[in-house]
C-alpha cells in the first residue's frame, strides 16, 4: 500500500575493532550492466538456518542463477548469528554477503561494509534506509521490513469472548483475566529464557505516543521511564501482565520453537512479537491442521493516541556486502536481486524494502481499522546507541526486562519504581557525560 508513512527504529550496539576505515566514497562503483558478464561465487550468511536446511535458499538460488548464470551462491546458516558473526568480523572472513549484526554500531559500517551509492540515488528506489545511511551514503538494504505488535490466537480470544481490540493497557490486561477465567490459555507468553523475544518490547517505542521523534529524544531524556513515557508504559504493561499472574507459570522454562506450537494449538494466547513472526505462526497451524488465516492474528499495541492506533514499523536485518568480498559485483547482485525480484518478502508477509510495493495481506487488517503507520526519525540514532552502551542499560538485550519479570514474580526485591529508578540513574549518567 503506497503512501504509508511507516516506521523505522532499530538500535545498535558499538562494537570495537582495530581495523582501518576505508575511506567513503561518493558513489560506489556500478555493477556490470549485463548480468551474464558477472562471475565468481559468494557465500551469503544467514540466521535462517531453517531455511538453508530444508532447501528454501537453494531454490532462491537456482531462481538467481536464471539471471546470473555465471554466480554460484553458498549458504551458511548460523545458528548464533550475533555472537558469531560479530567475532569473525575481527578478520576479512565474514562471507561476501551477511545481515548487519544488530551489535555494529552504524557509524562503523564504513569499516566492513560496501558503499552502495549516495542516499540521493539509493533511496529513489528504495525504503527505511536511514539505518544504513552513514555521511549520506548507503552501506545496506533491509532484507524487508515488519510491524510491531501482538500475534495471538483468534480462537482462544473469541472463546473468552473478546470481540474488539484493546485500545488501552487495562483493557488488554482485562482481556487476558478473561482468557485465564475462561479459557485453558496462558494468557501471554513471555519467551523468557531464550531472552532475545523480550527485546522486541522495544520496538513498541513511539506506539503509545504515536511520535515520530520518540527515539530522537531518548538522546537527551534524563527520564526516559517517567510516567506517561512509552517506556514506561510498555514496560509496566510486561510488569503487570506478570505480576498479575497471566503469564506463564515458571519463565525460567520457556522455549521459543515450542511456543509457535502452543500458540497455534490455543495453548497460548498472546505474544508481543514483530510481524515477521506472523508467517511463523501460521505455519504452526498449518501443521496442526488448522486454518493460519482463521487461527492466526495480528494486533496493534493496546494504545490509541488522538483515537488511533499507531503502529511502528523495523527494517529487519539490513543486507550487505563485505568490503573485503573478492566478489563484489555477485555479491552485489545476490543483494539487490534479492530486494527486487526474489518475493522473499512477500512470502514471508513482510513489508517490501522497494517503495510502492503493496503492503501484505496479514497487516490489511491494521490498514482496514485504520491503524496509523509511522515512521521513527533517526537522526539521533547513533547517539542513542553510545548512551544506551555507556549506560548499560541495554535496550536490545534482554538483561533489563529479565529483570524486571523476575521483580514481577517476585523472584527479586523492587517494584517498578525501584527498577525505572535505577534505569532512570544509569541513562541520565549516560546523556550528562554525552554518551
Amino acid at each position: 500500500m503506497a503512501g504509508l508513512a511507516l516506521a523505522v527504529t532499530f538500535l545498535a550496539a558499538a562494537c570495537g575493532s582495530g581495523q582501518s576505515v576505508p575511506a567513503p566514497s561518493a558513489a560506489a562503483p556500478a555493477a556490470p550492466s549485463d548480468p551474464a558478464k558477472i562471475t565468481g561465487e559468494i557465500t551469503v550468511l544467514t540466521n535462517r538456518t531453517d531455511l538453508v536446511t530444508d532447501g528454501t535458499m537453494k531454490k532462491y538460488a537456482d531462481e538467481f542463477n536464471k539471471t546470473y548464470p555465471q554466480v554460484t551462491v553458498k549458504f551458511e546458516g548460523i545458528t548464533d548469528y550475533e555472537g558469531e558473526v560479530k567475532i569473525r568480523m575481527n578478520t576479512e572472513n565474514y562471507g561476501d554477503v551477511l545481515l548487519i549484526p544488530n551489535v555494529i554500531a552504524q557509524d562503523d559500517y564504513p569499516k566492513f561494509f560496501e558503499n552502495l551509492g549516495p542516499a540521493a540515488e539509493i533511496d529513489k528506489k528504495y525504503q527505511y534506509t536511514a539505518k544504513a545511511n552513514v555521511g549520506g551514503n548507503v552501506y545496506g538494504i533491509p532484507v524487508f521490513s515488519v510491524s510491531n505488535g501482538l500475534v495471538y490466537n483468534k480462537e482462544v480470544w473469541a472463546q473468552a469472548g473478546i470481540t474488539d481490540w484493546p485500545a488501552t493497557p487495562e483493557q488488554f490486561l482485562a482481556d487476558l483475566q478473561a482468557i485465564k477465567d475462561k479459557t485453558e490459555a496462558v494468557p501471554y507468553y513471555t519467551n523468557y529464557k531464550d531472552g532475545w523475544p523480550l527485546t522486541q518490547w522495544t520496538s513498541a517505542l513511539g506506539s503509545p505516543s504515536c511520535d515520530p521523534k520518540a527515539n530522537d529524544n531518548l538522546a537527551t531524556a534524563t527520564e526516559p521511564w517517567a510516567a506517561g513515557s512509552d517506556l514506561n508504559i510498555t514496560d509496566t504493561l510486561l510488569f503487570n501482565i506478570v505480576n498479575k499472574k497471566l503469564s506463564e507459570e515458571d519463565p525460567t522454562t520457556t522455549n521459543w520453537e515450542d511456543s509457535k506450537g502452543q500458540l497455534a494449538n490455543g495453548k497460548i494466547a498472546t505474544m508481543w512479537l514483530g510481524s515477521w513472526a506472523i508467517v511463523q505462526m501460521q505455519d504452526a497451524a498449518k501443521k496442526a491442521g488448522k486454518d493460519p488465516s482463521a487461527t492466526i492474528g495480528y494486533m496493534p499495541f493496546p494504545a490509541q493516541p488522538a483515537g488511533k492506533f499507531c503502529a511502528m514499523v523495523t527494517p529487519d536485518y539490513i543486507n550487505s556486502v563485505n568490503v573485503h568480498s573478492k566478489n563484489k559485483d555477485a555479491a552485489r547482485a545476490w543483494l539487490h536481486w534479492m530486494a527486487d525480484e526474489s518475493g522473499f518478502a512477500s512470502t514471508n508477509q513482510a513489508i517490501s524494502s522497494v517503495k510502492g510495493a503493496p503492503l501484505p495481506s496479514t497487516l490489511q487488517p491494521f490498514a482496514e481499522v485504520g491503524v496509523q503507520f509511522v515512521e521513527l526519525s533517526q537522526a539521533q540514532a547513533g547517539k542513542v546507541t553510545t548512551i544506551d552502551n555507556a549506560s548499560e542499560v541495554g535496550l536490545n538485550k534482554p538483561d533489563y526486562r529479565q529483570h524486571l519479570i523476575d521483580v514481577a514474580r517476585g523472584a527479586a526485591p523492587g517494584d517498578t519504581g525501584s527498577v525505572f529508578a535505577d534505569l532512570t540513574t544509569k541513562w541520565a549518567a549516560a546523556v550528562a557525560m554525552g554518551g
